[in-house]
């Protein structure tokens, strides 16, 4: 059987490795944006000069080779469904017995006046990595329009390289729409500590300026002020990448759309990751697109082994995501909103500097369970703060051990009792952090 995948980012590639261990199948990659699979959260590293590109592959050239994962270094045209064919920029003509769509996302867009401009782009793809780089190299000042995780790594990119930048964020503060108070608060601080960097909160962008040869000279805000600038960033969030879909039998939505199998609604084709659309049976569900690196490769696994014979439905697991907003390391484990839903309650605690953040999420009822965690400046295992959310943990039981969570205690300060402090303080218990951090009675 002949397995074509269409993209080689960690979706596609996790099912391209999962389906070498389980079979020997034919497995046929295909790429146009890189002939190799690398680490897509380390473009910014490759331009701030910390890592070269050869550095973010994680598989030396010949593992492929070696595992008879056949690469095709090309663009993906079309799909013909019908006679199970995909056709190919170079006029190539590749069959497959089963196809897996996994071409992420793109950069989105809003339409604005300019925005074709040059100078003006997104930031998802190496080829935008290399755009930037070019265009970037002589730039007097920068704009960036949106204030989500992309937007604050390419105000640090363009901070390694002393740009003048305004970031442009409609939001009262710096993510507010993800982030509770406190932890947009502080990072909306932390962002403005770096002086070439000028965070505009409650503003967004009206219109980019033509120079009247095709290139950016400025932008002009929703307040109406003109900010001259020779590079803006497009950083608003991203979209299913399936214009290689459009012209097929494959019905999407706003993605393919798929059932919980990652099953397209034409036989023998799946798709996975950013580009997938889950509906469920259950149709008092909303459709769902699970646009994160840790899902793209859970989506990865499930469809090889689906196609493997060991078929299951898939299941969500614990949310957790990470990211950092400059030296601030942030992980978020479970449900944590940026306001307490109905049935919630939370204690939180930050240091006087604003540079660290504990919080935790937990049910107001009887069982006061665990319900989600964000942490900020300290390091939390993934497996301990997502284990106890599963088992239904209590706030009190996660407290007592918290020191469990804490990644490397041997050389941070801990934090731990601090929060157990503030809940004490809130609750009036007297609750006490065991010292002990091994992990076998928590993991239990």
């Amino acid at each position: 059987m002949h397995i074509v995948i269409i993209g080689n980012g960690v979706a596609g590639i996790t099912a391209a490795r999962t389906l070498r261990k389980l079979s020997d199948h034919r497995i046929t990659v295909i790429s146009g944006e890189s002939k190799y699979f690398f680490s897509r959260t380390a473009l910014m590293y490759i331009y701030m000069g910390h890592l070269t590109f050869e550095q973010t592959k994680p598989y030396e050239d010949w593992f492929w080779e070696k595992n008879r994962i056949n690469l095709v270094h090309d663009h993906a045209s079309s799909i013909n469904t019908g006679a199970k064919q995909i056709a190919l920029q170079s006029g190539e003509m590749i069959s497959y017995d089963k196809l897996i769509i996994a071409t992420g996302s793109r950069p989105r867009t809003f339409g604005w006046k300019g925005q074709d401009l040059r100078g003006v782009q997104g930031l998802y793809s190496l080829q935008d990595l290399q755009t930037m780089i070019d265009r970037t190299n002589h730039a007097k000042r920068a704009v960036i329009v949106g204030g989500g995780l992309i937007g604050v790594e390419t105000a640090e990119m363009l901070y390694s390289r002393k740009i003048p930048t305004t970031f442009l964020v409609r939001e009262t503060r710096y993510w507010n729409t993800v982030l509770p108070d406190e932890e947009a608060a502080m990072i909306t601080a932390h962002i403005r500590e770096h002086s070439t960097i000028d965070l505009r909160t409650n503003t967004e962008l009206r219109e980019i300026l033509d120079d009247g040869n095709g290139a950016v000279r400025g932008i002009i805000t929703s307040t109406g002020e003109e900010i001259p600038c020779d590079f803006v960033a497009l950083t608003v969030g991203v979209e299913p990448n399936i214009d290689v879909v459009r012209s097929s039998a494959i019905p999407t939505g706003r993605g393919v759309l798929v059932n919980e199998y990652f099953e397209a609604e034409v036989p023998d084709v799946y798709a996975a990751g950013d580009c997938a659309e889950m509906r469920f049976a259950d149709t008092s569900q909303p459709s769902r697109i699970e646009p994160l690196w840790y899902a793209a490769r859970a989506h990865g696994e499930r469809i090889a082994k689906n196609i493997c014979g060991e078929r299951q439905s898939y299941k969500r697991a614990t949310f957790f995501n990470s990211a950092k907003f400059f030296d601030i390391e942030y992980q978020t484990y479970g449900t944590v909103s940026a306001q307490l839903k109905n049935g919630e309650d939370t204690i939180v605690w930050q240091d006087a500097d604003g540079k660290r953040l504990l919080r935790i999420i937990f049910a107001k009822d009887v069982t006061k369970r665990v319900l989600g965690f964000n942490v900020m400046g300290i390091r939390y295992r993934q497996n301990v703060c997502t284990g106890w959310i599963e088992r239904g943990a209590s706030v009190e039981e996660v407290l007592h051990n918290l020191g469990a969570a804490n990644f490397d205690p041997e050389f941070f300060p801990q934090c731990e009792q601090f929060l157990v402090e503030e809940y004490n303080r809130k609750t009036a218990q007297n609750l006490v952090l065991k010292r002990k951090r091994g992990l076998s009675s928590v993991l239990a």
